[in-house]
């Protein structure tokens, strides 16, 4: 089996569309072999200048996939893709 990927979600707290990301992303990480690390980017100067109103962010073993949705379909190839890297 490949190895797991980190799949990471930027969020913010009481953030619908991160919900909504994770939530669709969850039940997939068995069968997709990959782990959901969030990150809350409420009072991060850091994080809250580099992804200011783009939240959610997701990104795959560090590479940039999305922000303010997920298409599974994408996000599949985009994932075995950044796997293979590695």
């Amino acid at each position: 089996m490949n190895p797991t990927a980190t799949v990471t979600v930027y969020s913010r707290t009481g953030c619908h569309l991160c919900e909504d990301v994770i939530n669709k992303l969850s039940p997939l990480t068995e069968s997709l072999n990959f782990k959901i690390e969030e990150i809350k980017i409420d009072g991060n100067l850091e994080l809250e200048k580099e992804f200011g109103e783009l939240i959610p962010v997701t990104k795959v073993n560090g590479y940039h996939f999305d922000h303010f949705s997920i298409d599974l379909d994408k996000f599949k190839s985009f994932l075995e893709t950044h796997r293979q890297h590695q």
